[in-house]
């Protein structure tokens, strides 16, 4: 079966796919097969070839270890914008599970950075990433290679769903372990959930919630979704395509490849300041991003984090306020 971005995937089918025989040993070693050849190049709903062959290089040399029995794979194109023309989410998360043929686009959000005021400013806007690295607390996306791990799911709150209607928001997590580059993506707490939060919190008396904590309160707000926005540095997917993905890896982790990684970044940026305007004379970047953000800058740990760190110490967080009482006429 064949998959587009429709949407007509169901999480039954996914996992089924997920669970499938992994492809044949003759496959690992083969060329990209001919079904998924269309699905190849830089336009709406498409891979590009790097991304699609690093994916499949790290995903057939985990199965050939043992590492990997999954019959999906993952890749992420961080160079790609996350909006299209018309404003919506634009996809650059693949699915891909080739002994099913079938090949799914979704979208995903970017690390969104941060400004430190007289320190350093690696902030990304929302419809492209300029900046990425590998620094705890940077909020920046880290290109590479991951094995997906253990999922944990939290309470995050109550939200409005209606007059007078409440509903809880649960959010699932899954761990990314990372490779080389990536391997203190534990430690930072990297990984994949839906981009939905409550935002706007007042506590409020609900002393029959298993969720209330000693005092019998529960947070309650607003859902925000933010499938075309930015992360603090996870991979975000619509609240709509989260549980299809997080199923495919429950109790059975596969690969996830990031594009960029640091060398890609740093030969981009030489090709930039060479004047090479082509893109056929510098290594793969996403055109429209490219011409979004001018050079893309790659923030090693080792550089970053003692700048963090001194600002941090420089200006320490305020005590935190207490969360405010819901107002129970209005709430």
């Amino acid at each position: 079966m064949r998959c587009s971005r429709s949407g007509f995937f169901t999480v039954f089918s996914l996992v089924a796919a997920a669970a499938a025989p992994l492809p044949s040993a003759q496959a690992a070693s083969s060329a990209i097969p001919a079904w998924l050849k269309p699905h190849i190049g830089e336009g709406d709903g498409q891979i590009a070839l790097p991304v699609l062959e690093r994916a499949r290089a790290l995903y057939f040399s985990k199965v050939a270890e043992g590492k990997v029995k999954n019959s999906c794979y993952f890749a992420m194109d961080a160079t790609r914008p996350n909006a299209g023309t018309d404003g919506t989410s634009s996809g650059r998360f693949y699915t891909i599970c080739e002994a099913q043929q079938s090949f799914r686009v979704i979208s995903a959000g970017h690390g969104s950075g941060r400004n430190l005021p007289g320190a350093a400013n690696f902030s990304n806007g929302r419809l492209c990433a300029k900046n990425f690295g590998n620094a705890l607390d940077s909020n920046l996306t880290a290109g590479g290679p991951y094995l997906t791990s253990e999922i944990k799911t939290s309470f995050k709150g109550y939200y409005h769903a209606g007059a007078k209607q409440e509903a809880v928001l649960t959010r699932s997590f899954v761990q990314f372990d990372g490779m080389g580059e990536t391997a203190n993506a534990r430690q930072r707490a990297i990984g994949g959930h839906a981009a939905a939060k409550v935002a706007g919190i007042c506590m409020k008396k609900k002393t029959d919630s298993p969720y209330a904590n000693r005092d019998g309160l529960v947070p309650l707000g607003n859902l925000v979704t933010y499938a075309g926005g930015r992360s603090d540095g996870c991979t975000s997917w619509s609240p709509s395509d989260a549980p299809q993905v997080l199923a495919m890896v429950k109790d059975n982790p596969t690969t996830v490849y990031i594009y960029p990684e640091s060398q890609d970044i740093k030969a981009v940026a030489q090709s930039v300041a060479a004047g090479r305007a082509s893109s056929t004379s510098r290594p793969y970047w996403n055109e429209s991003c490219l011409k979004e953000i001018g050079t893309p800058v790659f923030w090693p740990k080792e550089k970053l984090e003692p700048v963090i760190a001194r600002y941090k110490q420089d200006h320490p967080a305020p005590p935190p306020k207490p969360i405010p009482m819901c107002d129970n006429a209005s709430n």
